[in-house]
């Protein structure tokens, strides 16, 4: 038997609007975790990224504060080799409370206070040293 032109409708291989639609949201909630998961790696990045460099910088900074002459507040930044990290230091008499041995110390010692930033100071670390001398 042979079927010919109009009596019999023929189908077409296709996908229909509601399948591409739904197909379209699934990719749209895949694509959003995706992403959300990415930006959450890059912004842990950062942050190990300055949690491994500030102490060493602050370190750097320091030795290089006590190597001089006279220990004044100061800052500044560490140039071209790292980009965006600042140093702020201040300088104080190191109180010591209540502690009577300690109390012998005051006005020998100076509590320096080092504060490594970085973007803005979206991120700061602090490193506290004594140091003898004083005001």
């Amino acid at each position: 038997m042979e079927f010919t032109g109009g009596d019999i409708s023929t189908k077409t291989a296709g996908f229909t609007l509601l399948e591409v639609m739904i197909a379209m949201a699934i990719l749209a909630i895949a694509l959003t975790s995706l992403f959300g998961s990415q930006s959450a790696s890059v912004a842990l990045a950062t942050e190990t990224r300055f949690n491994t460099q500030a102490p060493l910088l602050a370190r750097m900074q320091l030795a290089e504060i006590q190597y001089a002459d006279e220990i004044i507040p100061a800052d500044g930044d560490f140039g071209d080799d790292f980009p965006g990290f600042q140093w702020e230091l201040s300088v104080e008499d190191a109180a010591f409370g209540e502690s009577e041995i300690l109390q012998q110390l005051e006005g020998e010692l100076l509590h320096l206070i080092l504060v490594v930033s970085w973007g803005d100071k979206l991120f700061s670390y602090r490193l506290d040293s004594y140091w003898k001398g004083s005001l």
